[in-house]
């Protein structure tokens, strides 16, 4: 019998019952990513997708970049020279030379590009963001925000909701697009 979704197993301990939502979707996008990043080759994470998508390696380190991104806002803070700097090189893709038919997955390369690498990045992050989650008061939930240079408007909850909610758009593209490149049949 599979395990149900991470939303049906109760609350994740030591997050307020109005966060609840958020941890939820980040502990299933965590297993979700577990299933479908191992075993990939370098040509399917950095392949695009018939139509132009975007590449699953580009997905991974942009959910990542991005939930990073969208927490530090949260926390009321801007985002540091690394973080820019990364966010300006998050659609980069490796060389040719650099992917050159390397097995990705489990015992894989460890440069940025490979999926065991950006895996871990992403575990990294979401591990960060989850014991944010922990140390966030329900009291704060609707303080305000800025994000981005332009200073919009939004709050801890709509920032944290927000980082949630990216982080399952992108494990479901690169779901998709695993599932397209693999020839759409079954499980992938």
């Amino acid at each position: 019998m599979t395990k149900p979704e991470v939303w049906l197993r109760g609350p994740v301990e030591g997050v307020t019952p109005g966060l609840q939502p958020v941890a939820h979707a980040l502990l299933q996008a965590r297993e979700e990513l577990h299933e479908l990043i191992p075993g990939l080759t370098a040509d399917e994470l950095w392949a695009s997708p018939p139509g132009g998508g975007a590449p699953i390696g580009f997905h991974l380190r942009h959910l990542a970049g991005a939930l990073d991104r969208l927490f530090t806002y949260a926390r009321g803070e801007t985002l540091s020279l690394g973080q820019r700097e990364a966010l300006a090189e998050e659609s980069s893709r490796p060389s040719p030379e650099e992917v050159g038919g390397v097995e990705l997955g489990v015992g894989g390369a460890g440069d940025w590009w490979s999926g065991e690498a950006l895996l871990a990045q992403t575990d990294r992050i979401l591990d960060q963001a989850l014991a944010q989650l922990r140390g966030t008061d329900e009291a704060a939930l609707a303080d305000p925000r800025a994000v981005g240079r332009a200073r919009l408007p939004s709050s801890v909850r709509g920032l944290l909701f927000h980082g949630a909610e990216h982080t399952a758009r992108h494990v479901g593209q690169i779901a998709t697009t695993r599932k397209v490149l693999r020839g759409g049949g079954g499980e992938g």
